[in-house]
């Protein structure tokens, strides 16, 4: 299995690197981990076929996240794409997306391929493959949105973080988060594989509560330019053997696992 790491900034736009995404590389399955605005550019940097993406998993609908969707697709359509193409979302963001890429012009009507959407709820375990699923667990990230509902009642307004089993060995990616309680998700798991996000906590506070873990790696992304000083600072204050646990990702990034 291999982790592709196409950008690793936060939702404050870099000029060297493209807002978080990656690509879990299973055998003949490969799953886009959102598609925020620049995806496509951020795939053909990391010399990544377009078509060559079996299915997109998106975590919530942030623009970081979500916006690059439309023209990720139609990049697929221009590139001849023939096969269908999954989209795994929470049940309750299946409809705004459908609704998102018709109003984006991307109509069923007009593709070379079929869309199959793949709507899961919480804590359901989805199969992409025999020995490759994955299941979702709702963080407070947009908690705060919630007093917002009653102006906007068609706000959906989950984000996930999402436990990835693959061949026995497990992984988390906490995507965007709202508190560091939100790292403990699926602290009834015990993973393998750590990834976290380090914008909207602090560098500090993820690494205290990851090395605290069992964590065999813990892998740093989404954070921001002005981030990257602090979290060297951090690393290098900790012992060597520490610091081997970790890795800040960079863009176009490919790990082994």
């Amino acid at each position: 299995m291999k982790i592709i790491f196409l950008g690793t900034s936060s939702g404050k736009t870099s000029a060297n690197r493209f807002h978080s995404s990656l690509v879990l590389s299973y055998r003949d399955y490969n799953l886009l981990i959102d598609s925020g605005e620049g995806t496509s550019r951020a795939l053909m940097s990391s010399g990544i076929d377009f078509n060559s993406i079996n299915g997109i998993l998106l975590t919530h609908l942030h623009p970081d996240h979500f916006a690059g969707l439309p023209g990720l697709i139609t990049q697929m359509k221009m590139h001849q794409r023939k096969k269908s193409l999954q989209i795994f979302s929470h049940n309750s963001l299946k409809s705004t997306i459908q609704n998102f890429l018709i109003n984006s012009y991307v109509l069923p009507e007009r593709m070379n391929f079929e869309i199959e959407y793949v709507a899961f709820n919480e804590n359901e375990n989805i199969r992409i493959t025999e020995k490759f699923g994955f299941s979702g667990r709702k963080n407070s990230h947009l908690s705060k949105l919630e007093n917002y509902k009653s102006v906007y009642p068609s706000l959906n307004l989950f984000s996930g973080s999402f436990l990835f089993e693959i061949e026995g060995k497990k992984m988390v990616y906490t995507s965007d988060v709202g508190s560091e309680a939100d790292l403990l998700i699926f602290d009834d798991v015990a993973p393998d594989i750590f990834i976290t996000e380090v914008n909207h906590i602090s560098p500090q506070s993820a690494l205290n509560i990851c090395l605290n873990s069992a964590y065999t790696k813990i892998l740093l992304t989404h954070y921001s330019d002005e981030d990257f000083p602090n979290i060297s600072e951090i690393l290098a204050s900790l012992p060597n053997s520490t610091r081997e646990r970790i890795i800040v990702a960079q863009d176009r990034q490919i790990i082994e696992i």
